[in-house]
């Protein structure tokens, strides 16, 4: 059984009996995989901070035949968002993991869903409005899965800030100017189009509605 790295997200963990815990992950060559970390819930020196949510790191893991689970090593973190990102961005960690876990198959690779997801984890570090990232973050993610559609009601304002997004890096979006209101308006355009993709509502939007009361 040979073992596989690879730089890899990690989207999410669940508990797993008493010690252990099951950690969704999505890979830069091989798409989308759950594994095992085992004693990651009693001890922290083998994964440590490890497991958060977009966490950008270099993974290692045995894959068997005819096994859904893959047991994980180790993850060397690479980058983290957490360890950068004030109180309002830290609620859209867990937004753009969601989407991503949504988005990505099963085993599938898209190296392309990794890379903006990556990119989203260096801008957050780097400390760029989180507002305009998650527009420019919704933007990509609902091309990449090829079901964007331009609403001919969005105002004029909203239309530049899509056409800046198309050609600029995130990283460049301090340069583009952008009002709150527009902001918002985009958000409810984007918010509708990705509940219509994955024909359902996703829990980190509740908990981002609820940080804004």
């Amino acid at each position: 059984m040979p073992l596989y790295t690879t730089d890899a997200l990690i989207l999410r963990t669940y508990k797993l009996g008493e010690s252990d815990r099951i950690v969704v992950f999505l890979t830069r060559d091989r798409g989308k995989k759950r594994g095992v970390a085992k004693n990651a819930r009693q001890s922290r020196r083998r994964f440590g901070g490890a497991l958060e949510p977009m966490t950008h790191g270099r993974v290692g893991y045995v894959e068997r035949e005819r096994r859904d689970l893959v047991r994980l090593e180790y993850v060397e973190p690479i980058r983290s968002p957490l360890a950068a990102a004030d109180g309002e961005a830290l609620g859209y960690v867990e937004y753009f993991a969601e989407l991503i876990d949504e988005c990505a198959p099963e085993a599938d690779p898209n190296e392309t869903l990794f890379r903006l997801g990556a990119s989203m984890v260096d801008a957050m570090a780097e400390g760029v409005a989180i507002e305009p990232l998650a527009r420019y973050f919704e933007y990509w993610l609902l091309r990449l899965q090829g079901v964007y559609e331009p609403d001919a009601r969005l105002s004029d304002e909203a239309r530049r800030f899509l056409e800046a997004a198309r050609g600029v890096s995130p990283f460049a979006l301090g340069g583009v100017d952008v009002t709150r209101a527009t902001l918002r308006e985009l958000e409810g355009a984007h918010r509708a189009l990705i509940e219509s993709h994955l024909e359902k509502n996703l829990k980190s939007v509740r908990v981002l509605r609820d940080m804004r009361r």
